[in-house]
């Protein structure tokens, strides 16, 4: 279903400094942490595109670690690298705009020193400062060349078109969620196919829901509407490329819909290539009662939610879209999306089957983490059932806290997820048997991620907390 295609180019990159505000004339200490993706091998002798994410400091002033812009690589036909770079101060969304001006007389200090601006966004973008950051030759050169990666890279897009081929009993989803940077405000799209068990016909269905910082939770319901399209080539309302239902519709880069007074347009770029939550062959051959993927593991999103008499407007908001195919939901399960920063990501799914003979034991884990391009562990079926006597993950499922933890290799990592209850939104719904369902998502939910690796004994390797900005959820049957 994923193209496998060319290679493309991966490597992280630190650069120090300082940037001084023109309001004040404050000179402020900078820090740019930063990982490229391009999606061809770089081109010396010609210019390279590739996408920018990280964490952005400027002491006193910014803190961002989901900042995201582009990178121009350029160095002999434009003698320029060229950096811009989006991210969140002060409640504003500003742009670092810099180049370093690459030249034969200096070509250390040419390719090492980075002169940038800073503009506040907006219609017409207005200078708030300047500043100039270097790359520490001394201590981070080795880093950098060890950083580098070509990974091939995959064609998320695919994964987007429906699954359905006219069986009885499924269930098929596509849901975005996604944080506010500006607002701290949590985004959930949900669009769902249901083909009942008794042979009724597929109907599709859903709802929008928005998890403001400094209000209640507000949502609406779309749907059911008759799903229209052939089970073997979608037609009218349907097309092969995602969800299209009664004025509501996913497809790759785009987001589009409403519900009540729920108004939505956002585009979606993808900044990452796929993650198979469940081993990649569930995706191809569907043995298993159900499996997600995110045909990118991470995207931004810009453009209008509006409910009510509010519009939030996104720009480069961080967050995924995610697909679920099977036979409906689990006996109980619980998930989780987090965006660690850095292009790091983390992906759960805690489930406990409703097939004879697995109801009554614990949680099935599939923990997926991509850091510093890899993903965590290799494979995941392994760490979820036992493998070699190398652990395996568990899981605590419970409100308002749940907790995963286990070991994969020489790594074990542990996961603690609280939803707050006036932060949590409580949907009920069927599955394709007519169970009843009930979810409890929330999207301002708050984790603590800690991660060791066994040198001799257990040793800290990276630990993150999140606090409003995981999406979580939590339910049964």
């Amino acid at each position: 279903m994923s193209a496998r295609g060319t290679r493309g180019t991966r490597f992280a990159e630190t650069m120090l400094g300082a940037a001084r505000l023109d309001a004040d004339g404050r000179t402020l200490r900078a820090r740019l942490d930063l990982r490229a993706t391009a999606d061809t091998v770089l081109r010396p002798g010609g210019t390279t595109e590739a996408r920018l994410a990280g964490r952005v400091r400027i002491a006193g002033f910014a803190d961002d670690a989901h900042a995201i812009g582009e990178l121009e690589i350029s160095p002999l036909t434009r003698r320029r690298i060229r950096y811009r770079l989006s991210f969140a101060a002060d409640g504003r969304r500003l742009t670092l705009d810099g180049w370093k001006s690459v030249t034969a007389l200096r070509p250390v200090r040419s390719m090492t020193v980075l002169p940038f601006t800073l503009y506040v966004d907006g219609e017409t973008p207005s200078r708030i400062g300047e500043g100039v950051l270097r790359f520490p030759v001394a201590g981070g050169l080795l880093p950098f060349l060890a950083s580098f990666r070509f990974p091939r890279r995959e064609d998320g897009a695919p994964l987007l078109a429906p699954r359905w081929r006219g069986e009885r009993g499924r269930t098929e989803v596509w849901y975005t969620t996604a944080t506010d940077p500006a607002t701290g405000s949590g985004i959930w799209l949900h669009h769902e196919l249901t083909a009942p068990a008794d042979g009724s016909p597929a109907f599709a269905h859903g709802w929008a829901a928005v998890f403001p910082k400094d209000g209640p939770v507000a949502h609406e319901r779309f749907g059911p509407e008759p799903w229209r399209g052939s089970p073997t080539k979608p037609e009218g309302e349907v097309g092969d490329d995602g969800f299209v239902a009664g004025g509501v519709a996913a497809r790759p880069g785009r987001l589009t819909g409403a519900a009540g007074d729920f108004r939505w347009d956002l585009t979606e770029r993808p900044e990452d290539g796929p993650l198979f939550t469940f081993p990649r062959w569930s995706w191809r051959r569907p043995l298993l009662p159900a499996a997600q993927i995110l045909p990118a593991a991470r995207a931004s999103y810009d453009g209008t939610v509006s409910y009510g008499d509010r519009t939030l407007t996104l720009k480069d908001a961080p967050g995924a879209s995610a697909r679920i195919y099977g036979h409906g939901n689990a006996r109980r399960w619980a998930w989780l999306h987090a965006d660690l920063g850095g292009g790091d990501v983390l992906e759960i799914v805690a489930a406990v089957s409703m097939r004879p003979g697995l109801r009554r034991l614990p949680p099935l884990v599939f923990l997926r983490l991509r850091r510093r391009g890899r993903t965590w562990p290799r494979r995941p079926e392994r760490a979820a059932v036992g493998w070699a006597g190398l652990g395996r993950f568990r899981a605590e499922v419970g409100l308002p806290t749940w907790t995963v933890s286990g070991r994969a290799g020489l790594r074990r990592v542990r996961v603690e997820v609280t939803q707050a209850e006036e932060r949590t939104l409580t949907l009920d719904y069927a599955d394709p048997d007519g169970a009843p369902a009930v979810c409890r998502n929330s999207e301002r939910a708050d984790a603590v991620i800690r991660l060791e690796r066994w040198w001799g004994r257990w040793r800290p390797e990276a630990e993150w907390r999140l606090d409003g900005t995981a999406h979580a959820e939590v339910g049964g049957r």
